[in-house]
């Protein structure tokens, strides 16, 4: 008796994802309810909103920071709360909006922290792990500072080397939340240069939560704008951002110019104070 033949299992739409997400705090607020979403694999995805519309929640919910109330969080098909939790360090990594450090570590062991997922109890460190520390070094700037305590550095210089160590853990998906934060607007450049050139280069998908929305449009290739725990447009940052999209989410009366440098959208405020001349 011949056997009947398998049924193809369908590949998900894309790795990351989620469905239903209800996500709060212990204070009993529900930040984010009945939300629906899905991260483009291979492209950087950057979240905008206003402040408290749930930007960093969703992310913490995604990296599986945070445990949703109701809803699930999709890796890959299946439900990330029930995956291994080093196997999904190996996949995922992620960088939180305030990191803290352990008293008295140095910038090269906290960098080198970023390899615990790969490690195997036979084998402690590697060349594969050498070489993954150097090179998050590199890319960020910091090899100079490997000997320097990481209380030392100033704000730009510790977040540096927080996103060193999320470079060196080497994940697929790398989700940021404000990655930017504390930097003067030349190393703001150079940390969203960074995270283009390891998407281009590598293939990584990225998640990032960026306040400036001039940035999060010419440097993401899919946007998602939230506005009280809602998802109010999604899409490519050229074909949804609008005057009447900045005014909606925002609540910031602006136009929309072509950027001299991209061609993509540029987002011009208005003068407020000057409506009473």
């Amino acid at each position: 008796m011949s056997r009947p033949p398998a049924t193809a299992v369908a590949a998900p739409a894309t790795r990351l994802a989620a469905r239903g997400l209800r996500l709060g705090y212990d204070t009993g607020r529900v930040v984010v309810d009945d939300l629906d979403v899905e991260i483009p694999d291979g492209k950087v995805t950057v979240v905008v909103g206003p402040n408290a519309c749930g930007k960093s929640t969703l992310l913490r919910a995604l990296g599986r920071l945070l445990k949703p109330r109701a809803g699930t969080v999709l890796l890959d098909g299946a439900d990330l709360a029930r995956a291994p939790g080093k196997g999904t360090a190996r996949t995922i990594g992620v960088l939180p909006q305030t990191p803290q450090p352990p008293d008295g570590i140095t910038v090269a062991d906290l960098v080198a922290r970023g390899r615990q997922p790969h490690q195997k109890w036979w084998q402690q460190w590697s060349e594969d792990d050498e070489r993954a520390v150097t090179e998050a070094l590199e890319r960020t700037g910091t090899a100079q500072l490997a000997e320097r305590l990481v209380d030392e550095l100033s704000g730009g210089q510790r977040q540096r080397v927080w996103i060193a160590m999320a470079l060196a853990q080497e994940t697929d998906l790398l989700l940021l939340d404000e990655p930017t934060t504390y930097l003067d607007m030349a190393h703001q450049v150079e940390v969203l240069d960074l995270v283009r050139r390891l998407n281009h280069e590598r293939g990584r998908t990225v998640v990032a939560v960026l306040h400036d929305l001039n940035q999060a449009v010419r440097y993401g290739d899919h946007l998602i704008a939230m506005k009280a725990g809602r998802i109010i447009a999604q899409g490519d940052p050229a074909e949804i951002i609008t005057a009447e999209l900045v005014r909606e989410v925002f609540g910031l009366d602006a136009v929309v110019v072509p950027d001299p440098v991209t061609g993509g959208p540029l987002v011009v405020p208005g003068m407020g104070w000057r409506k009473g001349e």
